[in-house]
């Protein structure tokens, strides 16, 4: 049996590099799994909105905020495949949210589409995000 393959999102990305009430489970899971990990550019750029949101709403300084950035850009080249977002991802993410039963935003489209054409499990907190992937057939990471 090959190793488990999968596709992390901003929630499991910002709880793994700032002081999270999710840290410890994000870090379980991956101590537990010892999965190949993939990670989005889409998700990167999610993952540094979060960050700089908590610095404009005073939940971390600037300087936490730099070293976040300086540990995730350190990690992510070591462990996880970097993903490059298609134009296909785009598209099949268009079809997701017009699937009205979904309730699902654009941007957790975009990753579930991505965590799709490369056949990785989705790792998520978005207890919705996780609903809907799985209504379309990805498969989601016990995270």
């Amino acid at each position: 049996m090959g190793a488990l393959t999968v596709y992390l999102d901003a929630s499991v990305l910002v709880a793994l590099f700032v002081q999270d009430s999710l840290k410890e489970r994000a870090m379980a899971f991956l101590r537990a799994t010892h999965p190949v990990l993939f990670v989005s550019d889409f998700a990167s750029a999610e993952f540094s909105s979060a960050i700089a949101h908590r610095v404009r709403i005073g939940a971390i300084t600037e300087a936490g905020a730099r070293a976040a950035f300086t540990n995730y850009d350190d990690w992510t080249g070591r462990m996880a495949a970097l993903l490059r977002t298609e134009s296909a991802d785009i598209n099949a993410a268009t079809v997701f949210v017009r699937r009205l039963d979904l309730t699902l935003r654009a941007p957790d489209a975009i990753n579930i589409a991505i965590a799709r054409r490369v056949g990785a499990a989705l790792a998520t907190f978005d207890r919705k995000m996780a609903e809907a992937a799985a209504a379309l057939g990805v498969t989601v990471a016990a995270a």
